[in-house]
């Protein structure tokens, strides 16, 4: 109710005791939609005598006013406006009927009018009836606006009341949200009426919250926060205390939003790593196997590719496959080398999870004492003592924010972005069994297709992902392209290469057309 009718009567008459006789000094904008108006009774040669300044408020989702002794002007990002009315005299405050509508009048004929009319609000010059320039100027129909019909009259009587069928918003259409909640369609009768509107006319001002929001009211409901004599004090009161609440449910909502995509990010890790655990768990050991063979050597032809030998860990019989090109002893060398690196994948999985579950519980606890903030102050000394001010980012970054990211009947792909985000891709986020692909003889993207936990590459996964790899290389003009394909065990590093540049020990090309999925 801080821009109802009945609120603006009690306002203006008011501001008229406070700048009638004053004259503006200076009339400037340095934010979008609010303009500064600075009355006062001289030009002094530091300050200026008895100063007044008004603050008007007009974003499309919100209007206001705020009134101050004291304003200081910024020294840059700010412009001069309605300069036709520097240094005239107010001759007075002219509230108009029925409308969320006044204007301050100057002597020369000229008048500025405040319509606050939520999201059509908007400051208005004129100079005797004529419009002569627009704050907002996107509001053109204000451009037809005639001065001295800027008064609504309504007939507000017992006998329109029953003509109306009881309708007593035609009578009085600027009785406001809050009054409007308190009446009943059709069922107020005429004496509750006046009653409400007796209210109006003598109010005490309210600061409340009702209906989960801040108001203004004239009216003593919902939760009241504070109860004040004056208009202008009021109004101060409720403008200081709209920012501060609409500041701090920005801020909370900002830093929620993060931590809410961080929570979901993370728990999405946990799960790929829990089922990556899972499987590295129900699979045979490779240091099983080669205790099993280095246990039955005796048995093992030589170049064999496969032996069915005795698993005594399981009591039953296990096909182990073979590299022909190896004795029997050198192949559970070969099985004891992977139970190694299978043994340091487990520690570092453990050591992940064990940081992105710590991580979890951070953010947690960050979501739960952000939501249940309600001191702007105390908040910010919370984000700034945790590192999660708007400016600051968390410490563990997710990979879907390192990389493209496309998804293929259920398989993951991830695609670099450079060169030395290509090297973070294949030495940090891909594992041993997902497949490395990248575009041959060419500059470009690295790829990684991820392995899936007891889920075999299907070709038309594989043809899509060597489609990205064409695509995000210097083949991609071509019809066809050769690329690379291989498991990421085959792919390494050596010392002293340059950044994305990786030597295969392994491969298989594959001809496709470089396109999207």
């Amino acid at each position: 109710m801080h821009n109802n009718y009945y609120f603006l009567r009690k306002l203006t008459k008011q501001l008229a005791s406070k700048i009638i006789g004053l004259k503006l000094m200076e009339c400037f904008s340095q934010e979008k939609d609010e303009l500064v108006l600075g009355f006062a009774a001289a030009r002094g040669k530091n300050r200026n005598y008895k100063e007044f300044f008004i603050k008007a408020i007009v974003f499309p989702d919100f209007s206001c006013l705020y009134f101050t002794y004291k304003f200081e002007r910024a020294r840059r990002n700010s412009v001069d406006l309605f300069e036709q009315l520097i240094d005239l005299e107010v001759t007075g405050v002219r509230q108009f009927k029925n409308e969320r509508c006044f204007a301050i009048t100057f002597e020369n004929g000229f008048s500025l009018a405040f319509r606050m009319y939520g999201t059509r609000s908007n400051l208005i010059l004129f100079h005797e009836n004529e419009v002569l320039e627009l704050f907002h100027s996107r509001i053109v129909s204000d451009k037809n606006l005639i001065y001295n019909q800027l008064d609504r009259e309504i007939e507000q009587t017992y006998e329109r009341f029953l003509s109306e069928k009881q309708d007593y918003r035609k009578l009085y259409p600027t009785l406001g949200k809050i009054v409007n909640d308190q009446l009943t369609l059709g069922k107020t009768t005429w004496e509750e009426l006046q009653t409400f509107v007796q209210q109006l006319e003598h109010p005490r001002y309210y600061l409340v919250r009702w209906e989960h929001a801040l108001h203004l009211s004239l009216l003593p409901v919902g939760e009241i926060i504070e109860e004040f004599s004056e208009p202008i004090e009021a109004m101060n009161a409720f403008y200081i205390a709209y920012n501060k609440v609409n500041t701090l449910d920005d801020e909370k909502a900002e830093v929620l939003r993060r931590l809410s995509k961080e929570k979901k990010q993370t728990e999405a890790y946990l799960q790929n790593s829990y089922q990556r655990m899972e499987s590295l768990d129900s699979e045979v050991k490779n240091e099983e196997i080669g205790h099993i063979l280095m246990a039955n050597l005796h048995q093992i032809e030589e170049r064999a590719e496969r032996v069915e030998l005795f698993d005594f860990y399981r009591n039953q019989n296990i096909v182990i496959k073979l590299r022909g090109d190896l004795s029997p002893q050198k192949n559970a060398e070969n099985f004891y080398r992977k139970a190694k690196n299978e043994k340091i994948e487990i520690e570092k999985l453990i050591e992940n999870i064990e940081s992105r579950e710590a991580l979890l519980e951070t953010i947690n606890r960050h979501i739960e004492n952000i939501e249940q903030s309600e001191n702007l102050k105390n908040l910010r000394s919370y984000l700034k003592a945790n590192g999660l001010s708007p400016n600051s980012k968390l410490k563990i970054q997710s990979y879907r924010e390192l990389f493209k990211r496309f998804e293929v009947d259920g398989f993951e792909i991830l695609v670099g972005k450079n060169s030395k985000n290509n090297d973070l891709l294949t030495q940090q986020y891909a594992y041993k069994e997902d497949l490395w692909l990248h575009a041959r003889d060419a500059t470009g993207s690295h790829v990684v297709l991820k392995y899936r936990a007891g889920k075999k590459f299907p070709n038309s996964v594989i043809e899509k992902a060597a489609s990205l790899a064409a695509y995000f290389s210097k083949r991609r003009n071509e019809t066809l392209a050769p690329v690379i394909v291989t498991p990421k065990k085959f792919v390494r590093k050596p010392k002293g290469f340059a950044e994305g540049q990786v030597l295969v020990d392994k491969e298989e090309v594959v001809m496709v057309e470089p396109k999207l999925p």
